[in-house]
C-alpha cells in the first residue's frame, strides 16, 4: 500500500463458486453461473468468482483454435452479463472464465518471438494470415468482470502450461497486463490457475499494485494428495503478495481430468479463512475485512484498473465460512473415481454402463464405483464363465451382484469359444486370448444392441506390464481403474467395505474377492503371479519406472532386484503400442498413461543399454 493514505476495514463478502461444465455447453454453463450468482445474491455477496474457463468448459484444447468457437464464447459471455442485469443481479460483480481472443494493440504486439516454432510455416500453425507457431486466431484463456449488464474488465492467463495434461501453450497467447478491481472500496487482484504456479507475474504485480485481495480462477486437476501441495503454495503466494488469497477450483469429470474443487481463501499469515468441499458442487461464502484500498492508488505499468463500488458494504450479520475437513487418501481417491466414471457416462449421454463380472477384485471394485456413480440401475454386469472358470468365481460374481442390486446377466462361452477353435485350431496364449476376445466381443454386442458404456476394468500395474488381451479385456469406452495400482484396488476395496459398515450398510465387496489370489482363468489353475512379481513388489518398481522415470542403474540403486528390473521394463516397454489404443480412465496419480507419459511406439531404446 502506497504510504501516507488514511485506512480502514471495510467488509467484503466473497462468493466462490465450485461449479461443475461441460466442455462446449455454453449455455448449460451459463446457467450453472446465473445460478450461482443468485444464490450469491441471496446470501448477500459483494463479489462472485467462479472457475477457469466456466463459461466454455475445461479443457477445450483445440477447438480454441475454431474461430467459431471462440465467437461461440464472447457472444455467450455478452448473452450472460446481459441475462444476469435481467435476473436482478447487475449489482453484483461477476468474475468468471470463458475463452477470448488478442485484439488491438495487444494483438499486434503479440508474435513468434517467445513461441515454439512450428514446422510447416503458418498452415500449419492454424492456417491462413497467422505467424508461424501463434494460435489461430489469437485465442486466450480469458476472466472477465461483469457488471451492471456488460463487461467491464477483462484479464488474459499469463502463464500458459505445456507439461503433463496441459498444452495451452499449443492454443492460446499469453496476457501481458493485470486487472485490478476495486470493489467495495477493496482493491481485487485477478490471476487464472498457472499464474499462482509461476514465481513473479501477476502475484509480484498485485503486490506492487497494492492490492488487499488476489481472486484465482483455477481448473486444477485433481491428483493424489494435492491438496496439501496447493494449500502450502496458497499461503506461500498470500505473502508473496501481501494480500489474502481466494483459490477457486472447478469441480467434476472431464474426459480423462478430474476436477475435486477444494476451494481456498488463505489470510496473508496462512492462516485458512476458509475451505469448500472435494468433489461437491458448492457455493462458499466468506466474510473479509480488508484494508481499504488507497484514494489514490499507485500507477503501476501494466495494471488495468477498473472501478465498480467504492461505498462501503452494508451493516450485516455476519457468514461462517465453511472449513471443509480434508477427506484421507482412499476416501479421496474413491470420490475422484467416482465422480470422473459418473460424469463421463452423463455428458456423453449414458444411464447405464456394462462390463464383465469376475468375481475378482477389479471387476468387484469397479461394481461398487458405477453403483455408486450411476445407482444400481445403472450398471449391467455379466457373467461369462469359461471351461478354465472356477466355481467360485461364479459365486462371487453372484453374491457381488446380490449385495449391489444390479441387472446380471450370465453368458457362459465355452460353446462360443469351442465353435471358434472347430474352424480356427489354437492353442496356448493364442487360445488364452480367443477367450478374452470372445468375452470382449459379447459386451461390445450387449451394448450395441442395448446401448451401455463398456466399461474395460484393468488396473494401472496391469496396463504398464501389458497384463491384458488387446481387444479382449481391453475393450470399452472408459477405464475406471486406469491410474489406479493393483495394491491400491484392494485398499479401494477394504476402504468401501469399512466405510459401509460404519454407516451400519451391507459391504458391497465380498470378502473372497479381496482374499483370494488374482487370475484370469485362461488356463487351469492360473494366477497372476505366474507371470508377474507379486504386486506390492511390482507396483513399487512401476512407481519408480513409470512415475519416477528413473532409468536401469536408478531403479537398482533404488533397491529393485535386478531379475525384476529386467523382467519389468521389459514388460513395461512393450506394451507401449497397447497403451495407446486403451480407454480414458480418471487420472489420479503424477503421471497417467497417455498425455502425462509420451514415449515411442517404434524405438530401440532399451534400459539395458543404459
Amino acid at each position: 500500500m502506497s504510504p501516507g493514505y488514511a485506512r480502514r476495514m471495510p467488509s467484503l463478502r466473497l462468493a466462490l463458486a465450485q461449479v461443475d461444465t461441460t466442455v462446449g455447453d455454453l449455455d448449460g454453463n451459463a446457467a450453472l453461473v446465473r445460478r450461482a450468482a443468485a444464490d450469491a445474491a441471496a446470501a448477500g455477496a459483494d463479489l462472485l468468482v467462479l472457475p477457469e474457463l466456466a463459461l466454455t468448459g475445461y479443457p477445450v484444447e483445440d477447438l480454441a483454435l475454431r474461430r467459431s468457437f471462440v465467437d461461440a464464447s464472447r457472444d455467450a459471455l455478452h448473452r450472460l452479463a446481459e441475462d444476469l442485469a435481467a435476473d436482478g443481479h447487475g449489482d453484483l460483480p461477476v468474475l468468471v472464465g470463458y475463452v477470448d481472443r488478442a485484439e488491438g494493440a495487444l494483438a499486434d504486439g503479440v508474435g513468434p518471438s517467445g513461441r515454439g516454432h512450428r514446422e510447416g510455416g503458418p498452415e500449419a500453425a492454424g492456417g491462413g494470415d497467422e505467424a508461424p507457431g501463434v494460435p489461430k486466431g489469437l485465442p486466450q484463456n480469458c476472466a472477465a468482470l461483469l457488471h451492471g449488464g456488460r463487461r467491464v474488465g477483462r484479464y488474459a492467463k499469463h502463464h500458459l502450461p505445456n507439461y503433463g495434461v496441459f498444452d495451452e501453450f499449443r492454443v492460446f497467447v499469453p496476457g501481458r497486463d493485470l486487472l485490478v478491481a476495486r470493489v467495495r472500496g477493496v482493491d481485487v487482484a485477478v490471476a487464472v490457475c498457472e499464474d499462482l504456479w509461476q514465481d513473479g507475474g501477476p502475484v509480484a504485480a498485485a503486490r506492487e499494485a497494492d492490492a488487499e485481495l488476489l481472486v484465482v480462477l483455477n481448473a486444477s486437476p485433481y491428483e493424489r494428495a494435492k491438496d496439501d501441495t496447493r494449500l502450502a503454495l496458497c499461503r506461500h503466494r498470500a505473502a508473496q503478495a501481501g494480500a489474502v488469497l481466494a483459490y477457486v477450483n472447478a469441480v467434476g469429470g472431464q474426459d480423462d481430468l478430474v476436477f475435486d474443487g477444494g476451494s481456498l481463501v488463505v489470510g496473508e499469515d496462512g492462516a485458512v479463512l476458509a475451505r469448500g468441499e472435494s468433489f461437491a458442487e458448492q457455493l462458499l461464502v466468506v466474510d473479509l475485512e480488508l484494508p481499504e484500498g488507497a484514494a489514490e492508488p499507485a500507477d503501476v505499468p501494466g495494471v488495468t484498473r477498473v472501478e465498480v463500488s467504492s461505498d462501503p458494504a452494508p451493516a450485516r450479520e455476519p457468514v461462517r465460512a465453511p472449513l471443509a475437513e480434508p477427506l484421507d487418501d482412499m476416501a479421496e481417491l474413491w470420490a475422484a473415481l467416482v465422480l470422473g466414471l459418473g460424469d463421463y457416462a452423463r455428458k456423453n449421454g449414458f444411464s447405464q454402463v456394462l462390463f464383465g463380472l469376475s468375481g475378482g477384485i477389479d471387476s468387484a471394485v469397479c461394481a461398487a464405483l458405477a453403483v455408486d456413480a450411476l445407482g444400481p440401475g445403472g450398471m449391467v454386469g455379466v457373467s461369462m464363465p469359461s471351461g478354465y472358470s472356477t466355481a467360485h468365481s461364479r459365486t462371487d460374481a453372484d453374491d457381488l451382484a446380490e449385495r449391489l442390486g444390479i441387472d446380471y446377466r450370465l453368458h457362459p462361452i465355452a460353446p462360443m469359444v469351442d465353435a471358434f477353435l472347430a474352424n480356427v485350431p489354437m492353442s496356448g496364449v493364442a487360445e488364452e486370448n480367443l477367450q478374452a476376445r470372445v468375452r470382449g466381443t459379447l459386451l461390445m454386442g450387449i451394448s450395441n444392441s442395448e446401448g451401455q458404456l463398456v466399461l474395460a476394468t484393468s488396473n494401472k500395474s496391469e496396463l504398464s506390464v501389458g497384463y491384458s488381451t488387446i481387444y479382449g479385456d481391453s475393450v470399452g469406452g472408459f477405464a475406471p481403474l486406469k491410474d489406479v495400482a493393483k495394491t491400491d484396488v484392494w485398499r479401494l476395496a477394504r476402504w468401501r467395505n469399512a466405510a459401509a459398515e460404519a454407516r451400519g450398510e451391507r459391504p458391497p465387496i465380498p470378502e473372497a474377492s479381496i482374499t483370494k489370489a488374482p487370475s484370469a482363468e485362461l488356463r487351469p489353475d492360473q494366477t497372476d503371479q505366474d507371470s508377474l512379481p507379486e504386486y506390492d513388489v511390482l507396483d513399487a518398481l512401476l512407481e519408480d519406472y513409470v512415475v519416477r522415470a528413473m532409468g536401469r542403474s536408478e531403479l537398482l540403486e533404488a533397491g529393485h532386484a535386478l531379475a525384476d528390473v529386467e523382467r519389468v521394463v521389459g514388460l513395461v516397454d512393450r506394451a507401449e503400442w497397447k497403451r495407446r489404443q486403451g480407454a480414458p480412465g480418471p487420472k489420479t496419480t503424477a503421471v497417467a498413461f497417455g498425455r502425462d507419459r509420451r514415449l515411442p511406439i517404434t524405438t530401440h531404446w532399451r534400459e539395458e543399454d543404459e
